[in-house]
């Protein structure tokens, strides 16, 4: 397909390409004094993996995105296939989880596959039905295929993951029409389930919903079904608590206090804002982090890469980052408003959705805002496979923009 380089949206573009370069240097400074050249060598891994990346970027914008819409359920087949292969033959650095194939250099996680598939997937099916955005048949199959892959990442286990899942479909139920108030009420187990931790906090929940139903009025059905499913998963806290793997467990405890395994599972944390707040407002300079010479902050290069951001260029060095995502989130929200295609509407919403989780959920656990999920920051943090999904992303909303008069 012909493409009209001069009307990219550059500046779309330069600012996730601007992100990718920031990423490798910080890269290139966590792993600076690492013990071995292979960790050493990260940066130059990362840099390989942005050439493919832009590679991808450049195949996507090329092909018409007709071919996405028509391909989506058959894209998704292959990634559900590709999410059970991996729960038999995959690998993890956790002995008892299964979430990448190795094919030496390259590890291939099909989670990363699986969420543009449901994006394209859930994006088709919200542009074509017919059923009213209030249909329950509507909301039972759209819930339905993202419920599937987040199920099989849950049986990694990958926690974190299979979330993003989950807030893709809700972005896309509120973009195709579905109330406010009734996405409320369907995430209204869920908050059921950490109110109920303490019976004070989970009775005054109960009380909340009652209240809500109440101004709603969505039915006596409705408002029933609602309080009986609250009720139940409040109920089996105890049981799902039980149900998690221990580092699951301690993700969460960690997030109310990290003080109380301070050398264990609350370390990382509390280094990663020991590491931000020495930083101050100008930083300690590029290789002048000492959490990462020292060696007290792990997986600096992946997860925890705002701390040293944050260490290494302080308070304006955060700020630029964070303004360039914003800057980027902006743009794409104006494309989604903009496109009169539906499919490629959501498209764009989906994309952005994603990468602004996995955004606010990054930096949120490395200030302990939010509790730790595994979840790297888009374009920054280091992993090949994610800044391919990434940069996918980015050419599915640059597609959309070059042809938003299109239905």
């Amino acid at each position: 397909m012909t493409v009209n380089y001069g009307e990219l949206d550059w500046k779309l573009i330069g600012a996730v390409l601007a992100l990718s370069v920031i990423g490798i240097f910080l890269i290139m400074s966590a792993q600076h004094f690492a013990n071995t050249d292979y960790e050493r060598d990260y940066y130059l891994r990362q840099m390989l993996w942005l050439l493919i990346a832009l590679g991808v970027f450049a195949a996507v914008i090329h092909l018409p995105l007709k071919l996405f819409d028509y391909g989506a359920y058959l894209l998704y087949g292959v990634a559900l296939v590709l999410l059970v292969a991996v729960l038999f033959v995959g690998h993890s650095k956790l002995s008892d989880a299964r979430r990448f194939f190795d094919f030496g250099p390259i590890n291939l996680a099909p989670s990363d596959i699986a969420k543009i598939a449901l994006l394209l997937s859930l994006s088709r099916f919200f542009a074509y039905t017919h059923l009213p955005p209030s249909s329950k048949r509507r909301f039972a199959i759209s819930a339905l295929l993202a419920a599937v892959p987040a199920a099989l990442i849950l049986k990694q286990p990958d926690l974190g993951t299979s979330l993003v899942f989950f807030v893709l479909l809700f972005v896309l139920w509120f973009w195709s029409g579905l109330s406010v108030g009734f996405m409320l009420l369907t995430v209204s187990p869920i908050l059921s389930l950490v109110a109920a931790s303490h019976w004070i906090s989970w009775a005054v929940y109960i009380l909340v919903v009652l209240i809500v139903l109440f101004l709603l009025r969505p039915g006596m059905l409705v408002s029933i079904a609602t309080v009986v499913i609250n009720l139940a998963f409040g109920a089996i806290t105890p049981l799902l608590w039980n149900r998690l793997a221990d580092y699951q467990k301690d993700r969460f405890l960690m997030f109310l206090d990290p003080g109380q395994d301070a050398r264990g599972a609350g370390y990382q944390i509390i280094q990663s804002k020991i590491a931000i707040g020495s930083g101050g407002l100008f930083g300690k300079g590029f290789l002048g982090g000492s959490q990462s010479r020292l060696d007290f902050l792990p997986e600096r290069h992946t997860d925890f890469i705002f701390s040293v951001l944050g260490e290494e260029f302080g308070l304006l060095g955060a700020v630029v980052v964070m303004l360039l995502f914003c800057f980027m989130f902006y743009r794409a929200i104006k494309v989604a408003a903009r496109c009169r295609s539906r499919f490629a509407s959501n498209v764009v919403m989906g994309a952005t959705g994603i990468i602004m989780f996995q955004f606010f959920v990054n930096i949120g656990m490395t200030l302990s805002l939010m509790p730790v999920t595994g979840l790297a920051l888009p374009f920054v943090s280091y992993g090949g496979t994610a800044l391919v999904l990434f940069w996918t992303l980015i050419g599915l909303i640059v597609s959309a923009e070059q042809h938003w008069q299109e239905y």
